[in-house]
């Protein structure tokens, strides 16, 4: 995509980065019939961000997709999450967890997410990550992550209740990297 930059985010991106929760957050849970949990989650997510920006030793680094200045997508790095560690039974509670990859719904599937993607990988790649994982139990997004990263290294049935699974992958960075 012409003039997208991918670059860590600053408290002037902050309103941006809100409208990029608000709305793809919504739109996702939304479509999996659970958009009660959307505001919750938003509210998380947001906290995250903020955290990120305001203490220079965050767990969890963001990185923001921008086009003309305006902050369309974002993704994060940082400590696995309670799902993982829950799942695995702690076994991945070393492995850092890839997530927070939202992409305003007028910009998807254009290759921004993507591109935040690669930008995060080569991050890790350069601060000597070797894994990271990912988890996930919206079945669209499972859709997506089986598509991108393949077969999922574990799957919890009936994790968030009848036919409703959750979904984690584990990844070799260097196998990214490109």
């Amino acid at each position: 995509m012409d003039g997208l930059r991918i670059e860590r985010p600053v408290s002037a991106d902050l309103h941006s980065i809100d409208v990029v929760y608000e709305q793809a957050i919504s739109l996702a849970f939304a479509d999996e019939g659970i958009s009660e949990e959307a505001a919750e989650e938003v509210e998380y997510k947001k906290s995250l961000v903020r955290k990120s920006i305001e203490v220079s030793d965050a767990d969890t680094v963001f990185m923001v997709a921008k086009l003309d200045g305006k902050v369309i997508g974002t993704i994060s790095f940082g400590p696995c999450g309670d799902d993982i560690k829950e799942c695995t039974n702690n076994v991945l509670d070393d492995v850092g967890e890839l997530g927070g990859l939202y992409v305003l719904p007028s910009y998807q599937g254009q290759g921004v997410a993507s591109a935040l993607i690669r930008a995060m990988i080569q991050h890790l790649a350069s601060i000597g990550v070797q894994h990271f994982c990912l988890d996930c139990g919206l079945r669209e997004a499972q859709r997506k992550w089986r598509r991108k990263f393949g077969t999922p290294y574990m799957i919890a049935n009936d994790y968030w209740g009848v036919g409703a699974h959750h979904m984690i992958w584990l990844c070799d960075v260097a196998a990214w990297v490109r």
